[in-house]
């Protein structure tokens, strides 16, 4: 995995209260747990850009009043109303211990389904990965050169060297179904004797 930077401060109060204070600066609570102990920061909103508006998963380098944790996004709450960053949970990287982190799929080629007239589905955007940090993949690649019409790729279906899915091995990720234009096409052929 490629790895961003992100800078913030120790936050000497935890809380509600307090982290409603850091939000009305325009900063983010934040946690970095999975280490010896929880660290309770604060980031700039604008400094998530690259973390979480990426179609790639990365390996965060926060730098805290200068001590560098190299760690990985975990989970990241949002306002119900206004979409706005209210928190962000980090797990700090041990070396040779596996993380768990959420990977993008990406769709490369031409689905032979799609070229006759059936219709692309993405049924995951992003399959929860096990594996070293340093061996995990950007993001995870997916060839549907050869998915025809019908056709489906599951969980169970890709492999990842180092890396475990987590996802169950019978749900599909990409699917190409048949559209209302081509089954009325195939009901109109009349069939071959």
């Amino acid at each position: 995995m490629k790895s961003v930077t992100l800078s913030g401060s120790l936050r000497a109060n935890v809380g509600k209260v307090d982290a409603k204070a850091v939000r009305a600066k325009g900063l983010v609570p934040c946690v970095i747990y999975g280490g010896k102990e929880q660290i309770h920061f604060q980031a700039d909103e604008r400094a998530f850009k690259p973390v979480i508006f990426t179609p790639n998963a990365h390996i965060v380098e926060i730098n805290l009043d200068g001590t560098v944790y190299k760690t990985v996004l975990q989970d990241a709450q949002y306002h119900k109303i206004n979409d706005k960053l209210i928190h962000a949970d980090f797990l700090e990287i041990q070396e040779g211990k596996p993380v768990t982190a959420n990977i993008p799929v990406v769709l490369t080629g031409q689905s032979e389904g799609v070229k006759k007239g059936g219709k692309l589905v993405l049924k995951l955007r992003k399959l929860k990965a096990r594996g070293i940090a340093a061996e995990m993949p950007d993001s995870i690649e997916i060839s549907i050169a050869k998915l025809d019409i019908g056709g489906s790729i599951a969980v169970g279906d890709i492999d990842i060297k180092g890396v475990t899915l987590l996802n169950a091995k019978n749900v599909s990720v990409v699917a190409v179904q048949t559209t209302r234009g081509v089954a009325a096409e195939t009901a109109a052929t009349p069939a071959k004797k």
